[in-house]
């Protein structure tokens, strides 16, 4: 039997007489990968719950899509009748019938982690890690080699105009949102690694603080020897780090006295942010369309990370002040009737609190409605403390019922304890998005901003309203 591992060392024309099958196609690990296998010439297929926009654009690329899952899947009409290897998301149980018969048929059966080693050796590997930023990061630096007339390789998290969320590439670069989650960064060989910050995040995978630290420290030791790393020295853990020599040969950016890379003059506004990069003796301004102190940060990581694969500061800076965002990341999703409606993915307390700056800064005279969809049961109650002042840049808040994910219920675990733990004077728990969309339309007023706070399905919330302001107008 052919070692699956060897497929992504093939010759071109040899690819496509394999296939891959992918179990969990639609979502945002699984579908940026299968479109890469794509582009390599590989055939690909793949099952979901329910068919979603990703495996639609998957569809159309040619892979074959299925919507609930089905042994029978797995099998082809044209050769190889049977998938050289299968892919998994994390969330995809080992009971699943698919991954059940590929493990009868003795076909291989892995999760990212397993694959991005083989897919990406040979690669100049840019890895995008830490707690917060990953996405709006990753997509940053692609988006700035691409205007700089590279074509770089890079797997997404979310879609970013033009871009989409992956390409294979045409050159030795590859960027990616190296994801901590289920140890899927540990597949990786970094050439520049970036360390946006460091706070303890998915409880349900690392039991305690010390143990996801531990795992990006793990992810260190695979820097390659040429290899640098680019951390954000705002972070105490990371200058922590960098003072014990944890963190080899590095650059440190923020806005912090000692960090190689400073950013001074900072100035948020509706249309975005300003500030002076200082970096080597030398200032530039540098102008950004996105809002808010952690996007500065975020948009410094990439400066660097793009100035490292060859394109000049002053290139880089004209080419990423273009960079309109990604999807879900203060998201404007329009405005009717005076009332602008933001979607966004902040889920982690620390993600709420600078979102919320970020629109009070950007919008100081607005009334801000968040909307905030609390996401799993195991980080809601492991970081219950911390929602405390997390949402008070905001006029009013409303509380959801509990995305679970992969989750169990957890009865203890409700909207009216996040919304006591928030000590918020104007909270209010609502369990259904159909009754927070009608409370919000009995309540909004011109020169209101609802802003979206979800990894979950509280993102639909964004269309329904403008739909019912707009049928009200």
């Amino acid at each position: 039997m052919l070692n699956w591992r060897t497929l992504f060392s093939l010759p071109e024309q040899e690819r496509n007489r394999h296939r891959i099958h992918l179990v969990g196609l639609g979502g945002t690990g699984l579908a940026p990968i299968a479109k890469v296998l794509l582009e390599l010439g590989f055939q690909v297929s793949g099952s979901d719950r329910e068919a979603n926009v990703r495996t639609q654009a998957l569809q159309k690329l040619g892979a074959r899509a299925f919507a609930g899952h089905d042994a029978a899947q797995l099998l082809s009409d044209s050769a190889p009748q049977r998938p050289d290897l299968v892919l998994i998301s994390s969330a995809v149980p080992q009971d699943n019938v698919e991954v059940q018969q590929a493990r009868a048929w003795d076909i291989p059966v892995v999760k990212r982690h397993a694959i991005l080693g083989p897919l990406t050796e040979n690669r100049q590997v840019i890895a995008v890690s830490g707690t917060h930023g990953k996405t709006t990061t990753t997509a940053m630096i692609a988006h700035t080699l691409t205007q700089a007339g590279r074509q770089p390789g890079y797997i997404i998290g979310s879609e970013i105009p033009v871009l989409g969320f992956s390409a294979a590439g045409h050159e030795a670069l590859f960027v990616i949102e190296a994801d901590e989650y289920d140890y899927m960064f540990l597949g990786l060989h970094p050439w520049q690694l970036v360390i946006t910050n460091l706070e303890w995040d998915h409880p349900d995978m690392f039991p305690t603080a010390q143990h996801y630290q531990d795992t990006f420290r793990q992810l260190l030791e695979q820097l390659q020897p040429q290899g640098q790393v680019i951390y954000c020295h705002n972070d105490r853990t990371l200058r922590a780090w960098q003072r014990q020599n944890l963190l080899p040969k590095s650059i440190g950016y923020g806005s912090f006295q000692g960090a190689e890379a400073r950013a001074e003059d900072i100035d948020l506004g509706p249309d975005g942010a300003r500030y002076q990069f200082i970096f080597q003796h030398e200032r530039h301004q540098v102008q950004l369309q996105l809002p808010g102190v952690h996007n500065v940060l975020n948009s410094m990581a990439a400066l660097l990370a793009v100035q490292a694969a060859g394109v000049p500061l002053p290139q880089a800076i004209q080419h990423l002040a273009s960079f309109q965002g990604s999807a879900r990341r203060f998201e404007r999703k329009g405005e009717v009737k005076g009332v602008l409606i933001i979607d966004d993915y902040a889920h982690h307390p620390a993600e709420i609190r600078s979102t919320l700056q970020a629109a009070r800064a950007a919008y100081p005279q607005r009334t801000i409605w968040a909307v905030y969809q609390p996401h799993t049961y195991s980080r809601t109650r492991t970081f219950l403390d911390q929602f405390n002042g997390a949402f008070n840049p905001a006029d009013y808040l409303l509380i959801t019922d509990i995305y679970p994910a992969r989750e169990a219920p957890d009865p203890t675990i409700t909207p009216e304890l996040v919304a006591a733990a928030s000590h918020h004077e104007q909270a209010t728990a609502i369990k259904a998005l159909d009754d927070v969309a009608e409370y919000l339309l009995q309540r909004l007023e011109p020169n209101s901003l609802v802003i979206i706070l979800s990894a979950g399905t509280a993102t639909r919330l964004g269309p329904m309203l403008l739909d019912a302001l707009s049928d009200a107008a």
